[in-house]
């Protein structure tokens, strides 16, 4: 067996007596799982064209959803085809893993791809919402778990007629404020160990987590192979790729407990 990382055995370390750890998820997390590469603010998909004069962030917006709904879901289509491809990798399911091993386990995810949920984790904050959820623009009506690639373009309401929206947040649009509440409502609570996974670290939401924990004492990590705001914050910077990472430091403290 291949030796282990010494940054994942340091990390190994502060998991030994932690009892509440928060993982925040962004695109690098699902890149190991195939997903498309992302780009522009809010971390949305970038690798299809979109039409001549207007910006990705134009395409998914809120305001696009309202006025020209059928535009959107023409976007989206080129994208469900990668969405129903995609498997959870072992980076996602170390984090389920870790459920039954720690008193609490939490994931702030900025991803849209339901793949921490199929994995297996059960207390996901997925701030930017479900791409796999149907919500009406006119009814009450909502459906869940859809899978994209089945749908014929675009999707109607079964009760009203109306042409459906995914529950992921849009550019231009709010973030839930139930999500928000319970983000603050587990920073007060506080973590033991705080991960940051293959984030840009954009958005105060993303950063303030790490941060304001890390000044309450929580050992902080950054798992990102670019550099962000974070990295000269964090206790221990990982320059890797994030599935890899997660594993050689699940493999470290299963190393640590067996000698201890």
């Amino acid at each position: 067996m291949e030796p282990l990382p010494h940054d994942a055995e340091r990390v190994a370390s502060f998991l030994l007596g932690a009892k509440r750890i928060l993982f925040i998820t962004g695109a690098g997390l699902s890149a190991d799982s195939g997903m498309p590469t992302y780009r522009g603010v809010g971390g949305l998909y970038g690798d299809v064209p979109v039409r001549e004069g207007l910006t990705i962030e134009d395409m998914l917006s809120g305001y696009m959803m309202r006025t020209n709904p059928s535009l959107v879901w023409e976007y989206l289509s080129h994208l469900a085809e990668a969405f129903n491809a995609a498997e959870p990798n072992q980076g996602h399911r170390v984090i389920a893993e870790m459920e039954a091993e720690f008193e609490s386990v939490w994931v702030l995810t900025q991803n849209v791809d339901g793949l921490h949920r199929r994995a297996g984790s059960t207390n996901i904050i997925d701030i930017h919402g479900d791409i796999h959820g149907l919500a009406c623009l006119k009814c009450a009506f909502e459906q869940r778990q859809v899978i994209l690639a089945n749908l014929k373009i675009p999707p109607k309401c079964p009760q009203c007629g109306e042409i459906l929206r995914p529950t992921a947040v849009l550019f231009g649009e709010m973030l839930a404020e139930g999500k928000v509440a319970e983000l603050q409502n587990q920073i007060f609570r506080g973590f033991d160990v705080v991960f940051s996974v293959g984030t840009s670290s954009l958005f105060p939401y993303i950063t303030q987590p790490v941060t304001v924990l890390g000044q309450r004492g929580a050992k902080t990590i950054e798992i990102n192979p670019a550099i962000t705001e974070l990295s000269n914050l964090v206790d221990v910077k990982m320059n890797a790729r994030a599935a890899s990472s997660l594993d050689a430091i699940w493999r470290a403290y299963r190393q640590r407990q067996k000698a201890s």
